[in-house]
């Protein structure tokens, strides 16, 4: 090579850099290609006055997670594994330094389930709501602890045996404080994301993942409220609240668990909260107040001087009288007055409206349970993200492909991608946003390196034991139900099939966009509540509340296959004029599976038969299985068979003649 002319050299070269992909390409103001693709130490240009990062950076990975939570190891596994460049940063020294401090009375409300009765692994994933997927069976939590509600420092311990056992490349005690872009044409969203710690070290990535989760505590607006304490603050030695008048602001779990661990020790707890309470048994979602905490709920009904009250939070104002605390309520659409605006004196309890005014003597403690929100603070103005509104605000706003909805290229993983079915299914929690973060990683991988979504493809003939082999193990679609789907590609004129589970229903419209899959026909696989089966006023336990009846499985409530039959892709305007409560458009056959008291859809007559005799109707076609004898004389008798006469006995020749049989054929003028 030392003895080529330069110019020859320089051809070389240049044929290298061209037959790059164009995202890995350099531009004038890239490093050295190699080092990037390395991560590789890099001289950074220096800071702006505002601390930004100008196109200089330390450190450069494809891909950059925020967080070393559940949901960034999560990610970082599905990288590793991969073989892509990534590096994830957490502010803690070890994995999991959410949970080092929350809960705060120490016992998780997700369920270790260790034993079901079944041997099959992807069922038993159904049922473990702490556990992380990973190809290591000895990662699963059932082997760190055997209590149902495991203790937060088990979680701890297994996210850092996790992070270790698989190598995940993690970076601890890096405090991101800034995140900016700069603009490099090469890149895949035409920028640069510039990461900087509390040393002011940089990082550059392409693809940004952020799994921060909701982590600050929420502390709303209202007068008096320095003299309250909050639920990341508050003493943990009941002896502190023995003998003490104790009113809890919230109305969630950290409320109730709060009130769970002091109540034997109180005069009495108050509980107040704008809204009512919502109990996860009723509503199926598990973010709502669980049985495990709802403690004061018997001492409010059953008379032991414990109570709740709704009222809303903003609009009171504390004072503090000697030591006791006491509070002046108003209603939403009063204006809380000013100190100077208060008609009573400083010294004097605020003046009730009514004499038995609920709220009417002192307390001694006031907690703030209000639960968490999203920390945006790390973000300038090049990457503000967008918050939501209302019950939602305490999320950034992201599309359906987990993307940010103002900032291409950062994407969110864990509980930060709630707001996409807040109240509706469990993203909000490791047992579901394991899953969302697999979705996210397939989407990723066709965006970025152009690997289409992991599927299979199979004669139809196999698409009814595919179908039901996944409605009794599938975890990802059952966990995430009405949000994440299994989807059945029909190709070769309903002869194939290609089948991708677990993929986001709300974009069904965009899926050979976003997942490199395109076909004929399309049948959408989901599992589903009933649309009325809870909400205010409904007695879920009313004695008709289940059906086994399969001509009446549209009338299923507990969670049921729905099957959807499209002739074609839905628009995304189909979507979005799609029947209220409904997750999908109208399709050209629908189908309810009839719900069982067993989860276990393996009933030949009321579960299998009705399937098979919907796909039979979708695609036209005979699904039914027979033995030789009936080929056979199917074959003598007509001019096609079935297809599984055809693929299987006849093996896509028809029958063959023996030659004397030939003969006489063609003497006969049966054959040419």
């Amino acid at each position: 090579m030392a003895n080529l002319p330069y110019a020859k050299l320089l051809a070389m070269a240049l044929l290298v850099v061209t037959a790059l992909p164009s995202c890995l390409q350099q531009s004038s103001h890239d490093v050295p290609l190699a080092r990037v693709q390395a991560g590789e130490d890099i001289p950074a240009e220096p800071l702006r006055n505002d601390g930004n990062a100008k196109q200089g950076f330390d450190v450069y990975h494809d891909y950059l997670v925020i967080g070393a939570g559940p949901s960034g190891l999560q990610m970082g596994f599905f990288l590793e594994r991969a073989g892509r460049d990534y590096l994830i940063l957490e502010r803690g020294d070890g994995a999991g330094t959410f949970y080092k401090q929350y809960p705060r009375h120490r016992k998780l409300i997700s369920i270790n389930k260790r034993n079901t009765g079944k041997t099959n692994k992807e069922f038993n994933w159904r049922h473990d709501w702490n556990s992380l997927l990973s190809d290591d069976e000895s990662l699963e939590l059932r082997h760190y602890s055997k209590e149902f509600f495991p203790k937060a420092d088990i979680l701890v311990q297994y996210l850092h045996d996790y992070a270790t056992k698989l190598k995940l490349k993690v970076q601890y005690n890096t405090n991101v404080q800034g995140v900016s872009r700069v603009a490099n044409h090469t890149a895949i969203a035409k920028h640069l994301f510039i990461l900087r710690d509390q040393t002011n070290r940089t990082y550059a990535c392409q693809t940004l993942i952020v799994a921060t989760g909701i982590w600050v505590p929420n502390t709303p607006n209202f007068r008096g409220q320095e003299h309250t304490v909050g639920y990341e603050d508050m003493s943990l030695d009941p002896e502190d609240y023995e003998g003490k008048t104790v009113l809890i602001l919230g109305r969630g779990n950290s409320a109730f668990e709060t009130a769970d661990h002091i109540m034997h020790a109180t005069n009495l707890i108050h509980m107040f909260a704008r809204s009512r309470v919502r109990l996860s048994w009723a509503t199926h979602y598990v973010g709502d107040l669980r049985a495990v905490n709802n403690g004061l709920l018997d001492t409010y009904q059953l008379k032991s001087l414990d109570a709740v009250l709704e009222a809303n939070v903003e609009k009171m104002r504390v004072v503090n009288i000697s030591g006791k605390l006491y509070l002046d309520v108003y209603d939403d659409d009063e204006e809380v007055p000013n100190e100077d605006e208060i008609d009573s004196p400083s010294n004097m309890p605020p003046k009730i409206p009514i004499d038995n005014f609920a709220a009417r003597e002192p307390y001694d403690i006031i907690i703030r349970a209000l639960g968490f929100k999203f920390d945006d603070s790390i973000f300038d103005k090049s990457t503000a993200v967008e918050m939501g509104r209302n019950r939602k605000k305490k999320y950034p706003t992201i599309k359906h492909n987990y993307e940010s909805s103002n900032v291409p290229g950062m994407f969110f993983a864990g509980t930060c991608t709630h707001s996409l079915d807040f109240r509706k299914s469990a993203g909000g929690f490791i047992h579901g946003f394991r899953y969302t973060a697999r979705a996210m990683f397939h989407l990723l991988e066709w965006r970025n390196h152009g690997v289409p979504w992991p599927s299979v493809s199979l004669p139809t003939t196999q698409l009814l034991s595919t179908i039901v082999k996944r409605l009794n193990e599938g975890s990802g679609f059952y966990q995430m139900f009405s949000v994440l789907v299994d989807i059945i590609i029909l190709k070769n004129g309903g002869k194939t099939f290609t089948y991708l589970e677990e993929f986001p229903v709300r974009l069904l419209p965009a899926l050979p966009k976003v997942a490199g899959h395109n076909g004929e026909q399309f049948i959408v696989v989901a599992l589903e509540y009933g649309k009325n089966f809870s909400g205010p006023g409904n007695d879920i336990f009313r004695s008709d509340r289940a059906t086994g009846e399969p001509s009446d499985a549209h009338n299923s409530n507990f969670l049921h296959p729905v099957f959807y039959h499209y002739e074609k892709l839905p628009t995304e305007a189909d979507m979005l004029a799609r029947p209220e409560k409904w997750i999908l458009p109208r399709p050209n056959h629908l189908h309810h599976t009839v719900e069982d008291f067993l989860t276990s859809f393996t009933a030949p007559k009321s579960h299998i038969l009705p399937i098979r005799r919907f796909l039979e109707t979708s695609l036209d076609t005979d699904l039914r299985n027979f033995f030789a004898e009936s080929c056979f004389k199917m074959a003598l008798k007509h001019r096609s068979v079935p297809q599984e006469c055809q693929e299987h006995y006849l093996q896509g020749q028809g029958l063959i003649p023996t030659a004397p049989i030939h003969t006489h054929a063609v003497k006969s003028g049966l054959v040419m």
